[in-house]
């Protein structure tokens, strides 16, 4: 086990994470802006459940990403979007989508899982939000008196050619599912070569996301820490709008 030092961001070699559990490298350091943006450029996301407890720091191997242009849109996908009456928007409620990122979720046994995503955490990518590191994407409903609330949505860190996923939620059916269709669109608008995923799931895995071994993404992450980032708010009229179509890779919708 590495124990960081706090007075500096830096992370010991990837090849020294643990297996059991997968991926933990490092425990200590600070959750500032500093020593996030040095953990994404070394392919390392923190992850803990207790403000109370120490900062652990991950690399899990493999690694799971989606390549934006091999997001799989099922008929029923491409049906809500053409035809859910969804809103998509970008930046716009970035401390709603964090809040609800980090509420309690029921598990396969019913129960209700707790959350990782802590005061500090959701105070710390608030922060990287405001430096325009940060963004969401939100899904909207309207309605029938007009009234517009969040469906659905999901966050993370952008750098370089890059989005690094922290979380997403849904309250309306497949809702999650277009904000990850959008973010792979606008992904593919600016040419980013992949979404960080870190650890698969079932769900993820219908969408396309796939396993890469760790050395593999380090070596993209390597690659990607000399591309330049897009500083600043998304905003809706930045990405082009695609027709859907059932299963069609997005590359060739835009």
């Amino acid at each position: 086990m590495n124990l960081l030092d706090r007075r500096r961001p830096e992370f010991p070699p990837l090849e020294r994470a643990l297996e059991d559990p997968n991926g933990l490298l490092a425990v200590g350091g600070e959750l500032t802006a500093e020593w996030l943006v040095s953990a994404y450029r070394h392919g390392i996301f923190p992850w803990f459940d207790d403000d109370d407890g120490p900062i652990l720091w991950w690399s899990p191997d493999p690694r799971t990403v989606i390549y934006p242009d091999q997001l799989k849109v099922s008929r029923s996908l491409a049906k809500r979007l053409r035809n859910g009456g969804f809103e998509v928007t970008y930046d716009e409620a970035f401390p709603q989508i964090i809040a609800a990122c980090s509420e309690p979720r029921s598990g396969v046994d019913g129960r209700e899982s707790g959350t990782w995503i802590t005061p500090k955490m959701t105070t710390a990518y608030c922060h990287l939000h405001d430096l325009g590191l940060a963004h969401s994407v939100e899904v909207w409903l309207t309605d029938a008196s007009g009234q517009k609330s969040l469906a659905g949505g999901l966050y993370g860190v952008s750098l370089g050619r890059m989005f690094f996923g922290e979380s997403m939620f849904a309250r309306e059916r497949d809702a999650s599912k277009v904000a990850l269709y959008h973010l792979c669109q606008r992904a593919i608008a600016w040419s980013f070569m992949l979404i960080d995923c870190q650890v698969g799931n079932p769900h993820l895995e219908r969408m396309g996301a796939v396993e890469i071994p760790r050395q593999t993404f380090a070596r993209l992450v390597e690659e990607n820490a000399h591309q330049a980032t897009r500083r600043g708010p998304w905003t809706t009229s930045q990405t082009p709008t695609a027709e859907v179509d059932t299963d069609t890779p997005l590359a060739k919708m835009t």
